[in-house]
């Protein structure tokens, strides 16, 4: 199987690299906003795009863009992320390529799921939470998954 494995910097990168292990007997491809991360997982294959947020548009619609051009290109079987602009809009772009999709909520949001996490639950194929009071419909809560 080919995973696309996507973050953004700082907690959710250092989460998604906790998930190394899921993986692997299969093609693992990571993408992040930080071109220095490549580093960090030197025996994959590596893709940057542009960092940006909901509050700069602008920048977020670039994003999305190279992120479609990315997952196009890669054509995974599935994509993971732990968060958050990019790994919502990888799945995104990968539900429409025919990608089976898996979104873990960070272990940061304990008190309500994360407003990416809140909006990718109506496109994942699974959405997980790491808190059992944030299960509801289509969030699923099967123990602390990164710890």
């Amino acid at each position: 199987m080919k995973i696309l494995a996507v973050a953004s910097a700082g907690g959710h990168w250092t989460q998604l690299l906790r998930l190394i292990p899921a993986f692997e007997n299969n093609e693992l491809i990571f993408l992040s906003t930080n071109e220095k991360f490549r580093n960090t997982v030197e025996k994959y294959e590596f893709h940057s795009v542009i960092d940006a947020n909901s509050r700069d548009k602008r920048k977020l619609f670039q994003m999305a863009i190279e992120i479609i051009k990315k997952v196009y290109t890669i054509r995974p079987d599935i994509i993971i992320t732990t968060g958050a602009a990019p790994g919502l809009l990888s799945i995104i772009a990968g539900k429409y390529l025919g990608a089976k999709t898996i979104w873990v909520d960070s272990m940061a949001n304990v008190e309500k799921m994360s407003l990416s996490g809140k909006i990718v639950r109506h496109f994942a194929d699974r959405t997980y939470t790491q808190w059992p009071n944030l299960a509801e419909k289509n969030v699923i809560y099967k123990g602390n998954i990164l710890s």
